[in-house]
Formats: C-alpha cells, structure tokens, sequence
C-alpha cells in the first residue's frame, strides 16, 4: 500500500464512523434501532447515490478489499457474539411456547418465500433452481435476535414474561436459519468436494466433547463470576476467528465456526466473564460492524428500478411482513397467547436487521442472488426493522404484568398483556 492509500484508508475508516453513529442516533431520536440508521448509512454510501460518484470516489477499488477484510473480522467476531448471546436457560419452563412460535414464526414465511422464490425465478436465472428456492424462504424467515434484544432492553420489556418468550423464540428461530443455511451452502458450495463439507460433523463434535468441557473447567478454575483474566478474551478470540477459518477450509461460511463457538460457551457459573466477553465483543463490532454496513451497501444499486423492480420489492415485503406476522400471531395463539399480546410478540419476531444482511452476503456470494434481487432484499431488512418499534408501540403501549404461572401448570397464561 503507497501513502495515499493508507491515508485514504483511515479517512474512509473515519468517514463512515462519523456516518454510522450520526445517523444511527438519529434513528435512536425517532425510535428506531441504531442498526437502522447504519444500514441506512451503507446504501447511501453506494452507488445508487449521485450516480456512483460519492462511492467512486470516496472507496476506490484498491481500497476496497481492504474495507472488505475489515468488514470479515467484524461480521466474524458479530457471528461469535450472536451465539454467546443465545441463553439456553431462556427456553426453560418457555419450551412449548416457544416451540410453537419458533414453528409459526419460521414455517409459514418460508412456505410463502419459497413460493415466491419460485415466482422470481422467471427474472433471475440461476443454475441452482432449488436451492434459491429454498433461501428466498429462508431469507423472509430470519429474525435479528441481537436487534429485537436491543429493543427489549430499550423499552424495559427483557425482564417481562413476554420479553422471555421474545428472547427465546428468537434464539429457536436463529439457530434454525443458521443450521438450514449451512444446509444450503454444503449441497451447493465446497467446490465439488463435498467430502470437505462432511468435516463439519466431526468438528462439532471435538467444539462439543472436547472443547467446551475445556472452556468449562478453565472457568471454574477461577472465578467464574469475577472479573475476567487479561488472557481470557485473547484466548476466545483466537478460539472464534480459529473456528471461523475452520468451517471456511470445509466449504462452508466462516461464519458458521464463528457461531458455533459463541454458542459452546460455558455459561453457569460464569455470568461475569460471559457479560465481559459480550461487552469487549461490542466494543470491537461497533468499530467493525458500519464497515460491513458500507460494503453491503456498495453492493445495493437501485438506480435501475422500474416497474418489474418495484412489483418484485412490494412482493417481498408481502411475503415477508404478512409470513411473519401470521406465522408468529398463530403460534402464539395455539399456546393461549392473548391477541394482543400475540400481535406484539409477530412484530417483535418481524425485524431482521444486520442478521439479514449477512445472510443475503453469504446468498450473493454463493451465486444465488444477483444484484439487483440483493438490493431488494436489503431494502427488505431495513424496511421491516424499522417498522418493528412502531408496530410495538401501537400495540404494546401500557403493559400490565400478568403473574406467571406456578411450576407444573401450562405456561399458556404465563405473559404480560397490554392494557386495554
């Protein structure tokens, strides 16, 4: 790298800190979620602004490989605490109500994706028809699980019956998407050497029989819930970008390995060195995370939209909105959920967010997605985040706590309701 690259670089690095955080605290003061103003930030930074002239020349492209680099250590150490965040203790005494929003929540959009996968077809030629069926579907059934758990925090729903019920339904619904996603990528991926891909099954095994039973005994070693030793974050580190590069030599993602070892990670006993590891991961993200805001966004044109484009979007929002929201208000409702309270939960379950984005980079790297059916999709995700706290709000204004229900009786009754 000369000079003026480096130069260049550290601007752009600054420029779109500067973007990221002013826009993502202007979606904070109209209630939004700052990943809004972020997405938002990477599609006005692409080409469809100014007819490509602010992208051309604020992110040539030799420097653009390295925002991409960058943009890869983030979405890895965001995969990492995607998974450190899923609490299993959130399912227990939850697991049938949760079960049955995970079923409604997931199923129903994938059912009406896939159809509609098969519908775009006639407009985006691919050579893997079935398997761009399949991810249409699973791209309108994801669930940001690291947004909605943003929004609970910012309206104090986390500690509510239904926050729980939020919280762990997002976290069915993520590693269902995670795991069919992998599903995708080992029958079409791996570069004709599927025996790579077969790989995976031993490695689970070794992060499950061996290394997490490791992670687990360092920990209890010390002082699970003191503060964290100097090397304690270096070693998960290593662990997460080690697991990452793991899964990338099989043919899959790298942001499998990275998911998986968040996800294997001790968790009794070790709530403080969990809420350390979860704080310096976010500390590293937010820094990381709007470069990888910025080179999805480069990916999004929409200078070419026309009618044909347009009736594509409107169908995807269809599908997507009303798969959810119908999904998740009938699963809600088979477990004796209030209709209200229902409502709130199928909003909830409705944003997508940044684990959108990465989902649709993994389809558009495989070769599924081309650009123009990328940048609807994108415009999918912020689309459907933002209308998230809205939607909430509506419906789930004044809630009234509801006591939950006593060990041993249907958990149906276990929720907090709005009021009337």
């Amino acid at each position: 790298m000369g000079s003026n690259q480096v130069a260049l670089l550290l601007f752009d690095l600054a420029f779109i800190l500067v973007l990221a955080q002013g826009l993502g605290h202007l979606a904070t003061r109209i209630g939004q979620p700052p990943v809004v103003g972020e997405i938002l930030a990477g599609v006005l930074l692409g080409p469809t602004l100014l007819d490509g002239a602010v992208s051309d020349a604020l992110f040539p492209h030799g420097i653009r490989p390295l925002l991409s680099a960058m943009a890869d250590v983030g979405v890895t150490l965001f995969m990492f605490g995607v998974g450190l965040e899923i609490e299993r203790q959130a399912l227990r005494g939850r697991g049938r109500m949760a079960a049955a929003v995970t079923l409604g929540s997931t199923a129903v959009p994938f059912v009406l994706g896939s159809g509609l996968g098969y519908l775009l077809l006639r407009n985006h030629e691919t050579d893997q028809k079935a398997a761009f069926i399949v991810f249409i579907g699973l791209a309108v059934s994801v669930t940001a699980f690291p947004v909605l758990a943003r929004i609970l925090s910012d309206r104090h729903l986390g500690a509510t019956t239904l926050g729980g019920i939020a919280l762990a339904s997002a976290a069915l619904v993520d590693m269902v998407a995670w795991t069919a996603l992998a599903g995708v990528q080992a029958a079409i991926g791996s570069g004709g050497a599927h025996w790579r891909v077969a790989l995976m099954i031993p490695f689970v095994l070794v992060l499950v029989l061996v290394v997490r039973p490791w992670l687990r005994r360092r920990t209890r070693r010390g002082d699970g819930q003191g503060p964290a030793p100097s090397w304690w974050y270096p070693l998960v580190l290593i662990g997460a970008l080690l697991c990452g590069a793991a899964t990338e030599a099989m043919g899959m993602h790298y942001i499998f390995g990275a998911f998986l070892f968040g996800l294997i990670m001790p968790s009794e006993g070790a709530e403080r060195l969990r809420a350390d590891l979860m704080h310096r991961t976010h500390t590293v993200t937010a820094v990381l995370l709007p470069v990888y805001f910025v080179v999805a966004g480069l990916k999004v044109d929409l200078r070419g939209f026309g009618w044909t484009e347009v009736t594509e979007l409107a169908a995807v929002l269809l599908v997507a909105v009303l798969g959810k929201f119908g999904g998740t208000y009938l699963g809600a409702r088979s477990t004796g959920l209030p209709p209200r309270a229902a409502t709130a939960l199928a909003a909830l379950m409705n944003t997508r967010g940044l684990t959108e984005l990465v989902i649709l980079g993994v389809g558009l790297q495989a070769g599924l997605l081309d650009g123009g059916l990328y940048s609807l999709l994108v415009v999918m995700a912020l689309v459907t985040t933002a209308m998230t706290g809205p939607v909430l709000t509506r419906t789930y204004a004044k809630p009234v706590t509801v006591p939950e229900t006593t060990p041993g009786q249907p958990d149906r009754s276990s929720v907090t309701t709005p009021a009337a």
